[in-house]
């Protein structure tokens, strides 16, 4: 048996700009936590991990790596909003690109049977949007998959 438990708490992403990722995620709607210290990190509360702002050349430092530029291009993971319905994923896109994200694909129908779409935040982390008729919410917001 493993001592680490299978949950994911934080995700901390790197950022070039942290104040415009900062007023991209709250003008999305998205609430701060009081423990954000203004100019050096930013966290946010969602109903399933708390997502984490850094600057990247900082975030590279605290894990010990080489201070050097992010690297171009897909970065080999994906972060994803799943809702409610097929309608709510183009709307949520297109919301994503007024609060200054990039559409990177519209949402479209998938060989899955729900509904997808990409954007990308102001430091190109794609995130994608999806309804999946399979995957039941909880009470609070969090996927209910089964076992």
């Amino acid at each position: 048996m493993s001592t680490i438990p299978p949950r994911i708490n934080l995700i901390t992403l790197g950022v070039a700009d942290l104040d415009r990722s900062v007023t991209f995620y709250e003008t999305l709607g998205w609430q701060r936590s009081s423990v954000s210290v203004p100019g050096v990190v930013a966290f946010f509360r969602t109903a399933g991990p708390a997502l984490g702002l850094f600057p990247y050349e900082d975030l590279q430092g605290d894990i010990g790596l080489p201070r050097a530029p992010r690297p171009a291009g897909f970065g080999g993971i994906t972060l994803a909003v799943n809702v409610e319905s097929a309608d709510a994923v183009a709307a949520a896109l297109a919301e994503a690109v007024v609060a200054g994200g990039t559409l990177v694909k519209a949402a479209s129908r998938a060989d899955w049977g729900g509904t997808t779409g990409y954007f990308a935040d102001p430091d190109g982390y794609p995130w994608e949007v999806a309804h999946n008729p399979g995957f039941p919410f909880d009470e609070r917001g969090l996927l209910d998959l089964p076992e």
